[in-house]
Parts: C-alpha cells; sequence; structure tokens
C-alpha cells in the first residue's frame, strides 16, 4: 500500500524543481546590442535556457511573467504622463514666444521707436525667435502624439495581461483543486485501510462497535470496513487519475499557451517603450539642431540666411542718429538776427503831454496807508466816465487818505491774488501824496464808481496757466501714471502714492452715499486733465475741496483706477498672482483667507501699504451698500482685474473676483486699522 502511494504522488508532481539564486538568462545581454524598432519574438538562445526553462514551467511561471508585465506596463505609462508634462511646456513655452514675437513685431514699427538698420535687423532677430517657436510648437505635437500611443499600448498590455491572468490562473486553481481532493481522498483512504487492519488481525483496542441492531459482531464489523475500504480505494484512484490528467494538459498546453503569450505582451511593450524613447531622443536632436542652425547657420549653406550674430552686428547706431537728423532738415526755420522793437503804445505815451493822470484801482494785497483823491465840488463838471472800470481822474479829486483793512475791497486775503489779472502797472498806480486827513464820506456818484469783486476764488490747485493750456499738452515733468510703486516711493519718499490718498481722501468725503461709485464712469475730460496735473505736480491739488475736481466725484474714482491699470506691474504682482489664484481655489473659508493673508505679507513694502489703504477705503464704500449699492461682490468685480492685471488664462476672471471679495469680507483680519 505504502509502494503504491509512493507511486501515484511521483506520478502527480511537477518533473524538475527550480534552484533558487540564479538570475534569469538574457539579463547579461551584449551591451552594444541596439534595440529594434519594432516587437521581435524572443531570442531562440534565451529560450534554451534550462533556468528559465525551469521557471516558465512550475507554479510560479504564470505569476512571474504577470509581475513582469505589469512592470512594463508602469514603465510605459510614467514615460507617458513624463511626454505628457514636457509638450505641456514646450507648448506654452512656443505659443508665449510665438505672443512676444507679434507684440514684439507690432511695437517694433510704432514711430515712437528707432527706424533704419536697427528696425530691419531687429525684425530680423523676431523671426528667428519665431521659426523657434515654430519648431517647439512641432516639437511638442510629436511629443502629444508619443504620449498617446504609449498610452494606447499600455492599455492593450493591461487588457491582455487581464486576459492571461484569467485563464492561466483559472487552469493552475483547477490542478490545485484536482490535488486536493486527491490528498483529502488518500486520507479517508489511509484511515479505513488502518481500521480494517485493526479489525482483521483482532485488536481489541479498536473497542465495542453499535449499529443500528445493537452490538456488531467483530466478523460484521470486518465485512463492512472492507466494504469501506474498498469504496474508498476506488474513489481515491479516480482522483488520482483526474488530477493527473489535469497536470498534464497544465504542463503540456495551457501553461506554456500562457506564459507564451505573456513573454510576447513582455516583448511588445517594452520594444513599444524603446521605440518610443528613441524617437524622443531623436526628436530632441532635431529641436536642438534646427534651434542651432537657426542661430547660427552652417558657414558652407549657401541660404541667404543669417545668425544672430550676424543680424545683430548690422545695426549702426550712427548711421541711425544721422539718418533722424537729416530727416528734419525740412523743419528748420529761416531765423534772421534778433532785432529790437518798441512797442507804439510806448512810443504814443512819451509824446502825449501828462496832463491827467489815471488812477486804476488796485487791490489790497497788505495792510498799508495810501492817499485816495476826494470828491469836492469838481465833480459835477467831470466829463462822462465809466467809473466801473475802476478809474477816477485825479484832477477832478481832492486829497483825502484813509486807511483800509486787508481785503476790504476785493475780499482776498493779503496773500491772495485777485481775479481777471487786476494787476495794474506801474504807470497805472500812482497816487499823489497830498496829505493825510480823516476819511469822509463819498458821494453816492463816487461809491458806485469803486469795483466790486465778487468774483469767487478759482477751485484749488487750477491756476491760469492750466486753464489756458489743454491736459494733453502738458509735458509730464513728474509722471505718477505709468510708473512703478517702487520708482516712486524712491523719488517721492511715500509708500502711498500721492494720487491714490488724494482720489481716497475725495472717496470717502464726497461719494460715499453716491450710488454706483466706481461703477459709473467720470468725465473722460475731467479724468485727462486731473492726470496731466498730478504728472506734473500733484502738490497743486487739494480734493478736500470739490472745486479741484470739478465736483465730479465718479472723475476721481475713473482716475483711481486708472492709476492701478496703468501700473507696469499689477498691485498684487505678476509674482504672486499665482499664489492668489490658488488660495482662492480653497474651499474652506478660514483656509482660504489665512493663504492669502500669507501672501499678501510677502508682498512689497509700497504694494503692501497701497493695498492696506485701498482695502480699507473699499471697507468704508460697502459699508454704505445701502446708499450706494456697491458691496463687497461688486467691488470685487470691478477691482479683480484691476488690481491683478490680466492674468495668463481668461477663466481666471472668476478666481480675481473671489481673492478681491475674500480680502474685502476679511478686512480687519487682514489688516489693522491703526
Amino acid at each position: 500500500m505504502d509502494h503504491r502511494e509512493s507511486l501515484e504522488r511521483s506520478s502527480s508532481e511537477a518533473p524538475a524543481p527550480v534552484s533558487n539564486g540564479l538570475e534569469l538568462a538574457g539579463s547579461n545581454a551584449p551591451p552594444n546590442e541596439q534595440p529594434s524598432s519594432a516587437p521581435q519574438p524572443p531570442n531562440p538562445a534565451h529560450e534554451s535556457s534550462p533556468i528559465v526553462d525551469g521557471v516558465l514551467q512550475s507554479e510560479i511561471g504564470i505569476n512571474t511573467l504577470l509581475t513582469r508585465l505589469k512592470q512594463s506596463v508602469a514603465s510605459a505609462r510614467e514615460f507617458a504622463g513624463f511626454l505628457k508634462k514636457r509638450g505641456a511646456l514646450e507648448e506654452e513655452q512656443a505659443q508665449g514666444l510665438k505672443k512676444l514675437c507679434r507684440t514684439s513685431h507690432e511695437a517694433v514699427r510704432r514711430q515712437d521707436n528707432r527706424q533704419g538698420s536697427y528696425v530691419q535687423n531687429y525684425d530680423e532677430v523676431i523671426r528667428i525667435h519665431d521659426n523657434m517657436a515654430d519648431n517647439g510648437v512641432q516639437f511638442a505635437l510629436s511629443l502629444h502624439q508619443m504620449q498617446e500611443d504609449l498610452h494606447d499600448l499600455a492599455a492593450n498590455m493591461e487588457r491582455g495581461r487581464k486576459h492571461w491572468k484569467q485563464n492561466g490562473l483559472a487552469a493552475e486553481k483547477r490542478v490545485q483543486d484536482s490535488e486536493a481532493l486527491m490528498d483529502k481522498a488518500k486520507t479517508k483512504y489511509d484511515s479505513l485501510a488502518e481500521d480494517y487492519e485493526r479489525a482483521r488481525t483482532g485488536d481489541k483496542g479498536s473497542g465495542r462497535v453499535f449499529g443500528l441492531k445493537g452490538p456488531k459482531s467483530a466478523a460484521q464489523h470486518e465485512e463492512d470496513l472492507h466494504k469501506k475500504v474498498q469504496q474508498a480505494d476506488a474513489d481515491y484512484s479516480s482522483r488520482v487519475q483526474t488530477a493527473k490528467n489535469q497536470r498534464q494538459e497544465l504542463v503540456a498546453t495551457l501553461r506554456p499557451q500562457a506564459t507564451k503569450a505573456l513573454q510576447d505582451l513582455i516583448n511588445e511593450c517594452d520594444s513599444g517603450l524603446t521605440l518610443q524613447l528613441q524617437k524622443f531622443a531623436s526628436f530632441n536632436e532635431r529641436l536642438l539642431l534646427g534651434n542651432g542652425l537657426l542661430v547660427s547657420p552652417l558657414s558652407g549653406d549657401k541660404s541667404s540666411k543669417r545668425s544672430l550674430r550676424d543680424v545683430v552686428s548690422q545695426i549702426d547706431n550712427g548711421k541711425d542718429l544721422n539718418n533722424y537728423i537729416a530727416s528734419h532738415a525740412s523743419k528748420v526755420g529761416n531765423s534772421g538776427e534778433p532785432q529790437y522793437q518798441r512797442h507804439p503804445t510806448l512810443n504814443a505815451s512819451q509824446q502825449a503831454p501828462p496832463a491827467v493822470v489815471r488812477t486804476q484801482a488796485m487791490p489790497i494785497q497788505q495792510p498799508s496807508t495810501f492817499i485816495v483823491p476826494s470828491l469836492t465840488n469838481q465833480l459835477p463838471s467831470l466829463p462822462a466816465q465809466n467809473f466801473n472800470s475802476g478809474s477816477i481822474p485825479t484832477s477832478a479829486l481832492p486829497n483825502q487818505s484813509f486807511t483800509p483793512s486787508p481785503g476790504a475791497l476785493s475780499g482776498y486775503p493779503p496773500s491772495s491774488a485777485p481775479p481777471n489779472g487786476l494787476n495794474g502797472s506801474p504807470h497805472n498806480q500812482t497816487f499823489p501824496n497830498i496829505g493825510a486827513t480823516t476819511p469822509t464820506n463819498l458821494p453816492p456818484q463816487a461809491q458806485s464808481s469803486a469795483p466790486h469783486y465778487e468774483q469767487p476764488p478759482k477751485p484749488i490747485g487750477i491756476s491760469n496757466s492750466q486753464n489756458n493750456h489743454s491736459s494733453s499738452s502738458l509735458p509730464a515733468l513728474r509722471p505718477v501714471f505709468g510708473v512703478s510703486l517702487e520708482d516712486l516711493l524712491k523719488r517721492d519718499g511715500s509708500a502711498i502714492p500721492l494720487v491714490v490718498y488724494q482720489c481716497i481722501q475725495a472717496v470717502d468725503l464726497f461719494g460715499l452715499e453716491v450710488e454706483g461709485i466706481y461703477r459709473l464712469s467720470g468725465s473722460s475730460n475731467h479724468v485727462s486733465k486731473l492726470r496731466s496735473i498730478f504728472d506734473n505736480d500733484s502738490n497743486q491739488l487739494d480734493f478736500r475741496n470739490p472745486e479741484a475736481f470739478y465736483h465730479d466725484v465718479n472723475s476721481v474714482a475713473g482716475l483711481l483706477k486708472q492709476f492701478f491699470r496703468e501700473l507696469p506691474d499689477p498691485l498684487m504682482t505678476k509674482e504672486h498672482y499665482q499664489g492668489f489664484i490658488e488660495a482662492a481655489r480653497i474651499d474652506d473659508d478660514i483656509t482660504r483667507r489665512d493663504s492669502m493673508h500669507a501672501t499678501i505679507n510677502s508682498l512689497p513694502d509700497p504694494n503692501y501699504a497701497t493695498l492696506r489703504a485701498l482695502t480699507l477705503h473699499l471697507n468704508r464704500v460697502q459699508e454704505h451698500a445701502g446708499a450706494n449699492r456697491m458691496n463687497a461682490g461688486n467691488l470685487a468685480i470691478i477691482f479683480g482685474p484691476t488690481l491683478m492685471g490680466t492674468g495668463p488664462n481668461v477663466a481666471d476672471a472668476g478666481w480675481q473676483v473671489r481673492v478681491i471679495d475674500t480680502i474685502l469680507q476679511n478686512t480687519y483680519q487682514i489688516f489693522d486699522d491703526d
């Protein structure tokens, strides 16, 4: 019995054991072997290796190949992800370079830029860069196609892996289940055989046996055991035969078929990955070579293309300057030698007899005592005079003196200049010093002849010179608009620009109750004039007086928005733009606020100070939303692109609004109000 069991077990076992600790054949491939450009069948030399055959024909063969195929698929997907990101970076860089070339090409043709050899050669430089951008776009498209090919390859390999994992492991499982049933039948067979042996030899250790009709005799018990042993032997024999047949089918057909298919999938995946790596290397070489030939063509190239160095060296600064100056030759005027010409009025005044000297009313600039002719009996004999002109003939007036108070006639303080240019010349301001007496009452005719200065003072900051010249004609002596906050801080010594301070002050005083403040546009003419004044001498303006901004607070709001829009770098800076957008994407209110607070703290000093002043001001505006209809959301829509600038993505507009809205909703958590 034991001999039969050993024979049956030996027939059901696998042929050759697998030795551990040895490397797979083919791992020591020749180093100079070139990878194939397409999937190739396995090398016959590798198939003939006994170590590889032993592993593949064993129970772990299918699992080993499944694991290896999984690694190949993972490698293909990883390289596909690399190609996708690299392609996106290359496309972004190429598109940005093309956009820069278009902008530069348009800007270089403007009349406010240099012309001549500079514009010709600089245009060639832009063309070279545009061609480099085209190379980058083609490279990005190639990488994208490679990524798609690798993705499809990995997906096909994964489907094949799942198929053979199901079929191959199912065959292995059937053999294992058959052998388990065989072992179970053998255990039962051995137990019954031992019981039958004890009953046959008369061993009393087995005890008494009870049946349905009472205790069984030894002969009956032996007969029953003999029948059971025969049944167990037949069952065990059939189980062994079934297990042998299934294992033979597995070893001869199913396992080699599965391992062969898995090996083909592995080779195909590895060959495809190697092919894409070779294409990647080739495309990189082509990109660098193409850009290199654009920057510096080969010396033997017969084409007319010039290198970047040659293009730049063709710029002739001296020739451009001379040509520019010579182009203005037609504007040179024929100005003769300056000559003095006396005005005819002065000649006439010297020839006329100084019989009657008229005095013109002069506004009093400071407390003083001067002599004024008084009216006596000569007044009725005066010829008809226009006393509204402010002049009284001195020949008809006796001498009277009085001491007027400062500004008694004109209504101006001593330091103020009278309006309408009533500053008489010295010839029209003579007062005969006849004597000083007590003042007398002037008759009604004389009182009516005194000038009345009822014109109100001019708005603060608007001088005669500003009224006489158009705002567009004033040169920017101290420009404010279009100048960075850093430069304004270095020049003016103030972290908050004066134009921002003045506009905030005006809106706080006169605009918090105005409906649609910052939403409604003011007069473009007013905004242009105010901008011109700020660009020349901002100290002339004081927005605490509404006359200084023409009683148009919406123009002040428009001026403030225009200042922020024309900053070279937005108030919230391009450097921190992405940080604000990423913070706006956070759903949790507290986390979003804290992230923005950290980004705001990293702003440059003038940007932080200006943003703080503006935020506190806008918070005061939204506190009056019941009157002005401008809540935090409406203000955020207006000031989002104004303070953050135009982002690289149009879809960021909504996130810009959320940035400003979050700051306004958490004003006192982000900024202190001192």
